[in-house]
This record gives structure tokens, C-alpha cells and sequence, in this order.
């Protein structure tokens, strides 16, 4: 074989692989391809529910291939202001999860990832502020924020499908529900107002519990000392009125001795500190026995 052939058959088994490299093409199982000749849809291969991953065929430079994801897309909405029911003022940070149902609808409404993204996010927005203005903040924070959820995916599905997307809403979720910067300040003066409110009104009850049982107390310490003296004072007057007769049943057998007796007692009780002063007559009954017993 000349080199002249040798050449002439490189050429044709480079141009044969040419042609194979744009007539061959694999599909991953994960994607589907839009198949699109002069800027027109042709075909889908491995859309969701259909077959066709692997080895495929198109028309050589005529056919050119669009692929696109068939896995769950996440789209991060940008944070938008709601306005609930009461007034409060929300910032509002959400995300939505859809994949690629009909891809040649796909591309002939939204073209591409980038179309998709600014057609969807004002979409899911709008959603929010009609669904969350509609309830108030405590429920949209944690109250029924799954109900309030499921309404936006909803109406995020109705408009997509209205709008002719392909594409099918998997999941519409709230990451963040913060108020506005300005307010935050504010709110937390008025809890921290609320909370001192309770506080006190705490102490006050606190307060007035102390002083009840404290009277109680008082009350019944005063009652059992009132209980006590009284009992005292009964056994008391029993003693005296049982020394009184001992005393008259001793003196009514002997009125010297009884005489005697008392005697000694106003001695006692006259002169027994030692600092009395007496002014009497020598000849008083007082001193009666200082000069002569009880027997004379």
C-alpha cells in the first residue's frame, strides 16, 4: 500500500469517526434529552416515565442535544416581606424543590435553569404573601406553619401548571421567619415590658400570700396563747381556791398556830428585804411576837 493510499483511508476513518462522534450519544439515567433540529423540539429521550438511557443515535450535524436534570432542583427564593393578618411584618426566607416533568414543555416556556429561576421566584413569593397574609404571625412561626406550607405548595402547582412550566412541585418550605430589623428592637422591648409586668404581678400575689399567713399565724398564736392563759389562770385560781381551804380547815383547828402563821408572812413581806422602815408604837400588835411566844 502506497502512502498516498495509506493517507486516503486515514482520511476516511477520520471522517467516519467524525460522523460516529456526532451521531452517537449516551444518556445518563439520571437526565433527560431534548433532541432539537434547526431550533425545533424533534424528540425527549428518558423524560420521566419514559425509557431510553444508554446508547443513542441523532442526525449528524443537524441534531443538537439539550439535557436536562431529572433529579429534585432546589431553588432558594430571596427573602420577601409579608404582612400577617394582625399587622406584624414578617421577613419571610423560603426555598422550593421541583423537578422536570415534561421537558419539551420545559424548554419551549422557561429555555433553560436561568429562565426557570426568575420566572419561579417571583411566582413562589406571590404565593407566600397571599397565603401567609391571610393567618397571623404566631401561626405562620410555628402554630400551623405546616398547613400554611401545603396551601403555598398548592397554589405554587396551580400557577406552574396554568403557566405551562413542565415541570411538577415536589416541596415549598420556610427556612426563616424573622421580623424586619427595624422592629426587632421594639419587639423585644415590649416582651421584656410583658415579662416585667408578670414579674410583678408575681411578687404582688407572692406578697399577699405572705401576709395571709403571716396573719393566720398570728391568729393562731394569739388564740393559743389566749387558749393557755385561760387554762392557766382556771388551774390557778382551782390551786388557790384548794390552798384557801386547806389553809381555813389548818386555821379553824388551830387559830394560834393560824395567827402565828400570818404573823410571820407580814414579817416576811414587811422586813425580809432588809431596807423597811417602820414607824409604830412599842406597845403595837405588829411586834406582839417579838416579846412573847404564841403560847403566852
Amino acid at each position: 500500500m502506497t502512502r498516498r493510499q495509506l493517507w486516503t483511508w486515514g482520511i476516511i476513518a477520520f471522517a467516519i469517526l467524525v460522523v460516529l462522534a456526532n451521531t452517537l450519544f449516551i444518556v445518563d439515567q439520571r437526565q433527560s434529552v431534548l433532541v432539537v433540529r434547526f431550533g425545533e423540539p424533534v424528540r425527549v429521550i428518558n423524560a420521566l416515565g419514559q425509557g431510553g438511557p444508554g446508547l443513542n443515535v441523532k442526525t449528524p450535524f443537524l441534531d443538537r442535544l439539550i439535557r436536562f436534570d431529572n433529579r429534585n432542583i432546589g431553588l432558594e427564593a430571596d427573602q420577601e416581606e409579608v404582612i400577617s393578618a394582625d399587622q406584624e411584618r414578617l421577613v419571610v426566607d423560603a426555598f422550593l424543590r421541583y423537578r422536570i416533568s415534561d421537558p419539551l414543555q420545559y424548554f419551549r416556556t422557561l429555555r433553560d435553569d436561568r429562565t426557570a429561576a426568575a420566572r419561579l421566584e417571583p411566582l413562589v413569593n406571590s404565593a407566600l404573601r397571599q397565603v401567609l397574609g391571610s393567618t397571623t404571625s404566631s401561626n405562620i412561626i410555628s402554630g400551623q406553619r405546616a398547613g400554611l406550607m401545603a396551601q403555598t405548595k398548592a397554589d405554587v402547582a396551580r400557577r406552574a401548571e396554568a403557566g405551562r412550566f413542565g415541570i411538577e412541585v415536589i416541596d415549598v418550605r420556610i427556612k426563616r421567619a424573622d421580623l424586619p430589623a427595624a422592629n426587632q428592637a421594639a419587639v423585644y422591648r415590649r416582651m421584656q415590658t410583658a415579662r416585667q409586668q408578670e414579674a410583678a404581678q408575681i411578687r404582688a400575689v407572692g406578697e399577699q400570700q405572705k401576709r395571709e399567713i403571716i396573719a393566720g399565724a398570728d391568729k393562731e398564736v394569739s388564740i393559743t396563747l389566749a387558749t393557755a392563759t385561760e387554762e392557766a389562770e382556771t388551774t390557778r385560781g382551782e390551786g388557790d381556791a384548794q390552798r384557801t381551804r386547806i389553809f381555813a380547815q389548818s386555821f379553824g383547828k388551830d387559830p394560834a398556830f393560824a395567827s402565828f402563821y400570818r404573823s410571820m408572812q407580814a414579817y416576811d413581806t414587811a422586813l425580809g428585804q432588809g431596807d423597811s422602815t417602820l414607824v409604830l408604837s412599842p406597845d403595837s400588835s405588829f411586834f406582839r411576837y417579838f416579846e412573847r411566844g404564841a403560847g403566852k
